[in-house]
């Protein structure tokens, strides 16, 4: 995919039209996702801007980890929307349809495993920001630890604990989902939740520290 995705890059700066869709289609899904666990419901607009600003500046774009420039751009987007909001909107946590995350398993590696379904990203968004985050850039946009830590402004090593204990208590959100909740169970007034967890706002991105 790296290779596919450098030669892409070549292309689209020569004004490749089909190579810069290529790019998109290929990117948007991942980087959609890691932007709703930063911004929730504005996602689709910071991610319009950083398209804009990818399409912009890919001329000057000079090599290296195309992904993790792609993910640095739509943070800085984020955080610029951020910034200009007066208040953080509330955004209710839509945990459903988990049935296919029930298990016998409470181990960061089956977190992993279902890390890319719709149910597991709303439980990311339950993690304590640098948690959710580091997931989200190791496990749903495919950064390794250091070019993840260059895009936080971490050291390689706080990411990739921050990503191991996110994936465990990821784990545990999964194991302790209430199964009368799930789909085909009686209906309830109360919107599902994991069991002796109150619902969370989605976490905000945090400032890049050294």
């Amino acid at each position: 995919m790296a290779g596919e995705l450098s030669e892409a890059v070549a292309a689209a700066q020569a004004g490749d039209e089909n190579a810069f869709r290529f790019l998109y289609r290929t990117l948007q899904p991942s980087l959609l996702r890691y932007l709703t666990n930063l911004v929730g419901a504005d996602a689709e607009d910071v991610a319009s801007e950083t398209w804009l600003q990818i399409s912009r500046d890919l001329p000057r774009f000079t090599g290296g980890e195309f992904r993790a420039w792609t993910v640095t751009v739509a943070r800085n987007r984020a955080m610029d929307h951020m910034r200009r909001q007066r208040r953080r909107p509330s955004l209710p946590v839509p945990v459903h349809a988990l049935s296919e995350l029930a298990g016998d398993a409470d181990t960061a590696e089956r977190a992993g495993e279902i890390i890319g379904t719709d149910a597991a990203l709303a439980l990311i968004a339950m993690l304590p920001p640098r948690e959710a985050e580091a997931v989200l850039l190791r496990a749903v946009i495919g950064l390794d630890a250091e070019t993840a830590a260059r895009v936080l402004g971490r050291r390689p090593g706080a990411v990739r604990t921050a990503a191991h204990r996110g994936l465990r208590r990821l784990a545990g959100l999964i194991e302790r989902y209430d199964p009368s909740q799930q789909p085909g169970a009686p209906e309830s007034s109360a919107p599902p939740r994991p069991l002796g967890n109150r619902r969370r706002q989605v976490p905000h991105a945090e400032p890049a520290d050294g």
